[in-house]
């Protein structure tokens, strides 16, 4: 008898308080269920454990050092059910486009340890499963903050204070978010180490451009559980210039932008660490999103999602 197994995860956004959360303002992390990640597994009688992925394909033991993350999950996960000497096929199958901000590896791993688990038929807590991905998070991104795998495998959106709050909130919110790809890598790292300069240069203007930051944040927070769209679209623009004001935005994401509110956007901004990477965009519905992601790849974006936001963590109440 053939051996199976399936995981799933999906992609995340920041919705707001990119670079401001690394200085001890909120943030919020939104589920993508529309870009999905899917693991299989199926037993086999080869002698093999085996992998397919777009990056690599090959024996497990051949994984590159890019996926030592992976490689140690499994290899955890294969001695918590003692199956060391099992052979199997595995399948990832991702819709998240690397290095955009979108949790790829933590997405990836999610549904790598809900497939282990479903192939070896035992339960797995919520605590358990990110514990297992915190593992992988520190092999690939070093010092995690954990958000990224709370909201890849979450239902809900995410209020995120680094080291002290990761919680999931209700919200009732009929607007559509369409997310375009620049197709330019987005520089975290160069952008982090902008902010972190303008602050020893400039450090009363750039801490009021942060705190600034943090207060769109609880602003839209209110708007997501009131279904104040509009009031959400002014929050998103308001946050846009000030992450541009601290120089992290692109020519490329400014061009989408606009493109997005003259098709009518209720507001945009980037997502993420900015100087390239995505832009998302409010729409009143999702014949506005169509419209705009249809214009957004016109002007040159390499890819769109559309997501209802009524489909996210909504309370029917």
């Amino acid at each position: 008898m053939i051996q199976t197994g399936l995981g799933n995860s999906h992609a995340k956004i920041i919705l707001m308080g990119e670079h401001s959360v690394v200085y001890g303002e909120p943030a919020i992390a939104m589920p993508i269920s529309e870009i999905k990640c899917s693991v299989t597994m199926k037993s086999t009688t080869d002698g093999q454990q085996t992998l397919d992925s777009r990056y690599f394909s090959g024996q497990i033991n051949d994984l590159p050092t890019d996926m030592t993350g992976i490689a140690q999950v499994i290899n955890i996960l294969e001695q918590r059910f003692y199956g060391q000497d099992d052979t199997w096929h595995m399948k990832i199958t991702s819709m998240l486009p690397a290095e955009r901000g979108m949790g790829s590896s933590a997405a990836t791993t999610i549904a790598l340890i809900r497939c282990f688990y479903d192939y070896y038929q035992a339960t797995l807590t919520e605590d358990e499963l990110l514990k297992l991905a915190d593992l992988e998070e520190h092999i690939t991104h070093n010092n995690p903050s954990g958000l990224d795998a709370a909201t890849v495998s979450s239902s809900h959106p995410i209020w995120f204070i680094r080291d002290q709050v990761i919680e999931p909130f209700e919200m009732k919110m009929n607007a559509t978010l369409v997310i375009a790809d620049t197709g330019i890598r987005g520089k975290t790292k160069e952008a982090i180490a902008l902010v972190k300069t303008q602050l020893r240069d400039q450090p009363q203007a750039t801490q009021s451009v942060i705190h600034q930051l943090g207060e769109l944040t609880v602003q839209a927070a209110t708007c997501l559980k009131n279904n104040q769209s509009l009031e959400l679209g002014q929050l998103f623009n308001q946050a846009q210039t000030l992450l541009a004001d601290l120089g992290l935005s692109h020519s490329e994401i400014d061009k989408l932008i606009k493109v997005a509110k003259v098709n009518g956007a209720l507001g945009a901004k980037f997502t993420g660490g900015g100087r390239g990477g995505c832009i998302i965009a409010i729409a009143k519905n999702q014949t506005d999103a169509k419209l705009i992601s249809d214009k957004l790849i016109d002007a040159g974006a390499t890819a769109t999602w559309v997501q209802p936001l009524n489909t996210i963590g909504v309370n029917h109440d």
